[in-house]
């Protein structure tokens, strides 16, 4: 089919563009580049070097013969999507192009308000635009796990049945997001589901976890084809910052006691998830949710898995404790159900030592472009 990957210059569009288009998909990418242009403001940078979108695309088309048509453009400029939606006629739009990081929400007002405007007024031209121009388009909007919080119950997937004064209703499950990123998202859900409601549109929103891992078999294809990965305190993930740390010789350093506990999915998963997705659109007037992850892991787990990993490679790191410059529970209960990808066909991939050791040693090959302050944390929620 016919589909349209936005933000697919990022790290979890570009492997998806490139399973899509290798599936037999006919790929276009949107993105706007604003990703590359945040690690010049942050002073920061991917670990892997990784090539120009144009000079990707050409090597994807030359090693495979296939096309991937890109638009550099912004979500937020509705002429700009107004015209590709006309040109491409896309059946499915995946929709990654959004501000995807908590601590750079909670820099500071601007960051906060970039984010929201950016993340909530891009998804509404969207939405907009299927509406007018696409309207059997089924959107696949990344949504985050993140949404639901820490409730003390089990999280559900996207609806929760109750009982209130005797009565009984299937309600959107609470949600108890955790920075103005996840707030964002928060935003979009809503704004989707009315959509949905009252212009008929299908849309899947894959509350993901957070995705471990580098590379899918296309990445592996040519260095010019290489995946990103992020490790400092703004976009890096927990896992990513430890295997660094642990890289540079640097103690893993742990916000508060360490028993955060969240969903996690390799991106070999998140490419998988996006296609079953599309291959099973939502119905008319649909708004479907899938969380999105295979397994739950705690940040202490994270850092003591790294830990014995990088002893076995000859580095020998300690664990150290720092505050929190989060607002969030440190010791939670945490359960969460992800029945329906599976049911519809994942067979998941899951952490095993041997992920970690890749990334490692993948780390260790590039580690003259580490920036080392860049490990620490710079942002605080207070």
């Amino acid at each position: 089919m016919k589909i349209i990957v936005a933000g697919g210059d990022g790290f979890c569009g570009w492997p998806t563009a490139l399973y899509l288009s290798q599936k037999g998909h006919d790929v276009a990418i949107i993105d706007s580049m604003v990703r590359r242009h945040i690690d010049e403001e942050l002073g920061s940078n991917s670990i892997t070097p990784i090539a120009g979108l144009e000079e990707r695309v050409l090597k994807w088309q030359e090693l495979t013969g296939k096309e991937i048509r890109t638009y550099e453009g912004d979500l937020q400029d509705f002429d700009f999507l107004k015209n590709v939606l006309e040109t491409e006629q896309p059946e499915a739009f995946v929709h990654f192009a959004e501000q995807r990081s908590a601590p750079y929400s909670m820099i500071d007002r601007e960051h906060a308000v970039y984010t929201q405007v950016n993340n909530v007024v891009g998804t509404l031209n969207v939405l907009y635009g299927i509406k007018d121009i696409v309207p059997d388009c089924h959107l696949i909007k990344l949504g985050t796990m993140g949404e639901y919080g820490t409730p003390n119950i089990p999280i559900e997937e996207g609806y929760l049945d109750i009982e209130h004064k005797g009565r009984k209703d299937r309600l959107p499950f609470p949600k108890q997001p955790g920075s103005y990123y996840h707030l964002s998202k928060v935003h979009d859900s809503h704004n989707i589901m009315f959509a949905c409601r009252v212009w008929g549109i299908r849309a899947t929103d894959l509350n993901q976890g957070v995705v471990y891992g580098l590379s899918t078999a296309q990445t592996l294809l040519d260095p010019i084809l290489s995946n990103r990965l992020d490790y400092d305190s703004v976009f890096g993930t927990a896992l990513n910052r430890f295997i660094t740390q642990a890289a540079i010789s640097h103690d893993l350093t742990v916000y508060g006691k360490g028993g955060q506990t969240r969903g996690f999915l390799s991106i070999e998963d998140t490419v998988r998830c996006v296609e079953i997705a599309a291959e099973n659109p939502a119905d008319a007037g649909e708004f479907r949710v899938f969380n999105q992850f295979t397994e739950e892991f705690s940040v202490m787990e994270l850092a003591e898995r790294v830990q014995r990993i990088a002893d076995e490679e000859g580095l020998t790191v300690g664990i150290i404790h720092l505050e929190n410059p989060r607002v969030e529970k440190e010791e939670h209960f945490y359960e969460a159900v992800n029945t329906n990808l599976l049911d519809l066909g994942l067979k998941p991939h899951f952490l095993t030592d041997e992920v970690i050791r890749s990334i490692l040693k993948t780390v260790i090959t590039h580690k003259d472009r580490v920036i080392k302050e860049n490990v620490l944390p710079t942002v605080t929620w207070k």
